[in-house]
């Protein structure tokens, strides 16, 4: 088959990944009310006066001398500030400083026809400094090992069902794998014509929530050359009506994020993780991978499987994680926000001591540690409240690899903005392209 330009199929793949991130943003009206940095990239150092300007909309929705409520927090944590100005000509300024790395998030409030309105501004200090709350636990790999080696005790029976996308050039499969507990599920797609070892793999992993696979996400990305295979976090049924989807989450998956929290066997997120591993066996089984090129692709919970996939299977050579979450779940001992799924438990400012040692055998800040990847890319929200920016820092910050670049998305929550997007397709596309001339 032709070798793939990606940079020719680019405005395809940026329509392709939007397709694909949690919330990605579409094009939105002015806000009634913004809050942003004096300095364009909201970066500052510790001990620096960080000025947050709140601003009206020139729409006269506010008064430009109307009254702001604002916050200023540690990334939603205490210490918390908080007061009332008074705009001038539209604008107003408040300031706050922060003598440890990590984020300050401003949240200013107005009334817009008696309704109160929220914006919320984010800052960077020093955040390339963010460390993991907690070192990685000593039978961190030992734990992993195991839980490998009972997944390789499992035979990889898979049943293909031929399946029918929408582009003629490619085929396509519901696969089932089976793996410990709950099997792989998910649609495989590949070229008509691909020729044995000629294809980069490309797995796409979901966001929080309870769905089937994406038949159209893994077709589009084998119509522009890759062995893709898109899988449901849970294992379930593909294709099926959104009833049954609604029943599970209804049911046997409500809140599956806290299931079996308080032990790292148990913990619902080690066998999502471990059919990572089982769906990239499957993968690299199939004649047509080129041998050398597996990308992981995801965002919000993706993004967390992302990780987890770079940490436990040494073929991963690039991922690609955009908000990610699953970092630092132990914040809250040194006082620092986590992130989704925030799944240790505090009660009267105390950490539950099973759960807090259990997560961190699924924690993105110590997957990162291990991680054997030539790359990685990651997009961070600096408004982001559901995967806050100070714990998606502690985690880039901890990938041990030279090859890492994140996307600052300044104004973003979780969410990827049209940009990041964008420098996530480049990311993918210079690494496959790059791969493209390496030896097997």
């Amino acid at each position: 088959m032709k070798s793939l330009s990606f940079r020719r199929s680019l405005p395809f793949f940026t329509a392709l990944i939007a397709s694909t991130l949690v919330h990605a943003q579409a094009p939105k009206p002015a806000p009634a009310l913004s809050v942003s940095t004096d300095r364009p990239d909201a970066i500052y150092r510790q001990g620096e006066t960080v000025t947050f300007v709140l601003k009206a909309a020139p729409d006269a929705r506010v008064a430009p001398d109307a009254e702001i409520a604002w916050t200023i927090s540690k990334d939603g944590v205490p210490p918390v500030q908080s007061g009332k100005i008074k705009l001038a000509d539209g604008a107003a300024r408040v300031t706050a400083t922060l003598d440890e790395p990590g984020f300050l998030l401003c949240r200013a409030t107005v009334n817009v026809a008696d309704k109160p309105v929220a914006a919320l501004g984010g800052a960077g200090v020093d955040p390339a400094k963010i460390a993991p709350s907690l070192p990685v636990p000593a039978d961190f790999a030992a734990f992993w090992t195991a839980q490998k080696q009972q997944l390789a005790a499992v035979p990889m029976k898979s049943k293909l069902t031929p399946a029918t996308p929408a582009s003629t050039k490619v085929v396509a499969f519901d696969v089932q794998v089976d793996a410990l507990g709950a099997p792989v599920s998910g649609y495989l797609a590949r070229p008509v014509d691909a020729k044995p070892k000629s294809l980069p793999i490309v797995l796409l992993v979901h966001g929080a929530g309870v769905r089937s696979a994406s038949l159209n996400g893994a077709a589009s990305w084998a119509d522009r050359g890759m062995l893709a295979m898109d899988i449901n976090a849970h294992g379930i049924a593909n294709g099926q009506p959104d009833a049954f989807y609604k029943e599970l989450t209804e049911g046997a998956l409500k809140d599956y994020r806290s299931i079996g929290r308080e032990s790292r066997e148990t913990c619902y997120f080690t066998g999502m993780f471990l059919r990572l591993v089982r769906a990239l066996d499957f993968l690299c089984a199939q004649p047509e991978w080129d041998g050398k090129t597996v990308v992981v692709y995801g965002a919000s919970q993706g993004g967390f499987q992302a990780f987890a996939a770079a940490a436990l299977d040494e073929r991963v050579t690039f991922f690609a994680a955009g908000v990610p979450a699953g970092c630092d779940h132990s914040g809250m001992v040194v006082n620092r926000v986590a992130g989704w799924p925030k799944i240790v438990p505090v009660v009267e400012g105390k950490p539950d001591a099973a759960a807090l040692e259990a997560t961190r055998y699924v924690d993105n800040v110590n997957f990162a540690a291990r991680t054997k990847a030539k790359g990685a890319f990651l997009t961070v929200g600096f408004i982001d409240t559901t995967c806050p920016p100070t714990s998606v820092y502690a985690a880039f910050n901890a990938l041990p690899i030279a090859d890492k670049k994140i996307f600052n998305d300044i104004p973003s929550g979780h969410s990827n903005s049209p940009a990041a997007t964008a420098a996530m397709v480049e990311a993918v596309a210079a690494h496959v392209k790059a791969q493209a001339g390496a030896p097997r």
